[in-house]
């Protein structure tokens, strides 16, 4: 298998396991409303497959996702579980949660370019 069909299987899996990330973290914000305020923005895959890293973006910054992620944590077995029920897939990745702060510089950087074009500097 080359490279380019090796990045294309890894990105089917990662737009699958987002979408199917996605829809359960949304039923367990409606169990659980602690996790509210919590948002999914990506998800990477290890190359090998064995570690999927779901990364969040929190209404209030890194501090709140910080808070957060005790109960996160704690759902994780679930999570996996009912990841493995609609997944065709024999092995589920290990899940680790982190926070998205490449987001957060895109979301700086753009503020300061709105700032100059508001100052007529751009």
């Amino acid at each position: 298998m080359s490279k380019q069909q090796r990045d294309i299987k890894k990105a089917q899996k990662e737009s699958y396991f987002y979408r199917e990330f996605s829809t359960l973290f949304s039923l367990l914000t409606i169990d659980e409303p602690r996790l509210s305020g919590l948002f999914i923005n990506k998800v990477n895959l290890s190359s090998d497959g064995g570690i999927c890293t779901v990364l969040f973006l929190a209404s209030n910054g890194k501090a709140e996702f910080e808070e957060k992620l005790p109960i996160l944590i704690l759902y994780k077995p679930s999570l996996r579980t009912a990841l493995a029920k609609t997944s065709q897939s024999r092995y589920v990745p290990n899940l680790i949660f982190r926070y998205d702060e490449g987001q957060e510089k895109v979301d700086k950087i753009n503020r300061l370019i709105d700032k100059l074009k508001d100052e007529g500097k751009l």
